[in-house]
């Protein structure tokens, strides 16, 4: 009887414990991503010549180009295309999933823009058009990554990997593009790659398999909308 109290009381706890963190996880881990090296630059096709781009700094994208002759105060609007998704046929990402992300972005992207610019359908001469694409996501491995997140040892070896290879054990995230262009005359005013990667801390530990794919475009649609609201505006000089 004795033992089977105690295996209750253990259940309970550790119940508890579990519910406790992925209530953590969810509340404060869900807009925590980082900035990860960008692999293939330009690989997927969606951006062709790529060879202006320069490395962008922490908030910026990694690697960017802004046309320094364009005059983004001209721009009042903003036409935003359906984001697509470029991958190769060893993609592990099911056309639903695909499907499901590309919608996610392009909801919160237009969610953003939104709130600092008029979002429009149509091109017109004060119109800004921004394409996005995701080229690359990965799911994050929730089981695996909470023990590499929360067991002291294991979350050792965890930062030790992500100083050695650039990304945490387990963890999800995702590669984008953009290309902004005047919408009457399709002339390129910016360009860039990035890419994002789940936080390795403990608060982040219980992330949904696509949550960190899912932060980073929501970083990405921030972002964004920042840079192109002090452009447009003349607020700062296009970065």
């Amino acid at each position: 009887m004795k033992s089977q109290s105690s295996r209750q009381v253990w259940g309970t706890w550790m119940g508890g414990a579990m519910a406790s963190l992925l209530l953590m996880g969810a509340i404060a881990g869900c807009a925590v991503t980082q900035q990860a090296s960008v692999q293939r630059a330009g690989a997927s096709g969606f951006l062709g010549d790529t060879s202006m781009l320069t490395p962008g700094d922490k908030e910026q994208a990694s690697l960017r180009y802004v046309n320094p002759a364009a005059q983004w105060t001209r721009y009042k609007k903003v036409l935003l295309e359906p984001v697509t998704f470029w991958g190769d046929e060893q993609s592990k990402l099911s056309p639903e999933d695909q499907q499901m992300l590309v919608n996610y972005f392009y909801q919160v992207l237009n969610e953003e823009l939104a709130e600092k610019l008029q979002v429009v359908h149509q091109p017109g001469r004060d119109v800004l058009n921004l394409e996005v694409a995701v080229t690359d996501v990965e799911a994050a491995t929730r089981a695996l990554r909470s023990i590499s997140m929360v067991v002291p040892q294991a979350r050792l070896l965890a930062t030790l990997k992500r100083g050695v290879t650039g990304s945490y054990p387990f963890v999800g995230g995702a590669q984008a593009e953009f290309k902004i262009t005047d919408a009457m005359t399709g002339d390129v005013l910016a360009v860039g790659v990035d890419r994002r990667i789940g936080g390795g801390s403990v608060s982040t530990a219980a992330v949904w398999q696509w949550g960190d794919a899912e932060n980073a475009m929501r970083a990405w649609a921030k972002l964004l909308t920042e840079r192109l609201s002090v452009s447009t505006t003349g607020a700062a000089k296009p970065s």
